[in-house]
């Protein structure tokens, strides 16, 4: 198959909501991981990744929002490979989009780059049906 006709099929099968079951509605769910780490040391403490939530995050999703703990390694611009613990953000948008998602998402990710000197947040968002 060619390049472009997979890439046009694999948009297209990211932008369907599959029907959801009754009582459930479609929300994109976003996740937002964010590294703990710079140059093999710790730079966001536990105190400072509760005044971020406390300052920033909590503000920008006041409806609520899950935060997880992880353990991930990348390869930065240098090619070495980090492994850092990190947090996970999980923000369910109700009859939001990906690109409404990510517009919320921004100004968080740009205060967390800019206040703990980040190269990168990994971003990822799933439409998922949703139910309370």
């Amino acid at each position: 198959m060619r390049p472009a006709l997979l890439s046009l099929l694999l948009l297209a099968g990211c932008a369907t909501q599959p029907p959801c079951p009754q009582g459930l509605g479609p929300a994109t769910l976003a996740s937002a991981y964010f590294g703990r780490t710079s140059g093999g040391e710790e730079i966001v403490t536990d105190a400072e990744w509760a005044r971020f939530m406390d300052q920033v995050v909590t503000p920008a999703f006041p409806d609520g929002l899950t935060v997880l703990d992880g353990a991930g390694q990348w390869r930065g611009r240098t090619g070495t490979i980090s492994r850092q613990r990190s947090k996970v953000l999980v923000v369910a948008l109700p009859d939001g989009d990906a690109a409404t998602a990510q517009s919320r998402l921004a100004p968080v990710i740009a205060a967390f780059r800019e206040r703990f000197r980040q190269e990168s947040v990994m971003v990822t968002t799933e439409a998922v049906c949703l139910g309370f």
